[in-house]
């Protein structure tokens, strides 16, 4: 099993930047520079995307806190009133994010009239890895911690071995990086962001049921599920309805 660590809080000065911070900044910048060169590599336009970054940014942070406090921990919103809504550094949902990156990102292109999904592919292509790079700094700081267990891959957190999501997660996302780059030249190609909705949302779908419930601080359920897998349904089912347009596409007959 994997021992349970802490990682100290990077110091400068009277500065202490937490781990999380730090691999989470890592991640965006990584999915940053690798939009741009994936956009110069499709023949695209870089240049919008410098901008494009930085609402995706701006909106990620919002949309997670936003849906941590209203759908995974609104217990937050009654005790501390409702300033909490403007403390967007008090907590943050990665599906939150996601939703909130994806809303900023279709009104960016929407104002400067890009096509979404011509980039798709270079946002799937990008996105994944930084997520992954990302969804380390939760595993750093442990944060989604799963039930009991003896798996192998479990973290020793004090007082049993545990599922540790915010590594699973990486993983997953790191796997999907693999066969997303694995597919760029495929029959896929045009349709890599509705691969990584499809693979994600079933992993991360089936991945919330390892999610603790005899902690104190735990995720609130809707039906038996978490708010992300109900909006893993909802990517599934993109996913699904867009991969499956693709492949029913007739190919263009071999040059003789």
């Amino acid at each position: 099993m994997i021992p349970y660590f802490v990682v100290p809080p990077l110091r400068i000065g009277p500065l202490a930047i937490q781990p999380f911070g730090v691999l989470a900044a890592a991640g965006v910048y990584l999915a940053s520079v690798l939009l741009v060169r994936r956009a110069r590599d499709e023949g695209l336009d870089p240049a919008p995307l410098n901008s494009f970054a930085t609402w995706a940014l701006v909106g990620g942070i919002v949309g997670g806190h936003f849906v941590h406090l209203f759908f995974y921990h609104p217990e937050e919103l009654r005790s501390n009133g409702v300033l909490q809504v403007l403390k967007v550094w008090d907590g943050l949902s990665s599906t939150g994010g996601v939703l909130g990156g994806l809303a900023a990102g279709a009104t960016f292109f929407r104002m400067r009239r890009l096509s979404f999904a011509a980039y798709g592919d270079v946002l799937a292509l990008s996105v994944a890895p930084g997520w992954a790079v990302a969804r380390l700094g939760c595993f750093s700081v442990h944060d989604h911690p799963g039930v009991l267990t003896r798996f192998p891959l479990a973290v020793a957190f004090p007082g049993g071995a545990r599922h540790d999501l915010g590594l699973y997660d990486a993983l997953l996302l790191g796997a999907i990086t693999l066969v997303l780059y694995s597919l760029r030249r495929s029959a896929m190609r045009g349709s890599l962001l509705a691969v990584l909705a499809l693979l994600y949302g079933v992993g991360r779908f089936f991945l919330d049921f390892l999610r603790a419930r005899d902690l104190p601080y735990v995720d609130a359920r809707y039906g038996g599920l978490t708010p992300a897998q109900w909006f893993c349904i909802a990517l599934v089912f993109y996913g699904t309805a867009r991969v499956a347009g693709t492949l029913r596409r007739p190919r263009a007959a071999p040059h003789s």
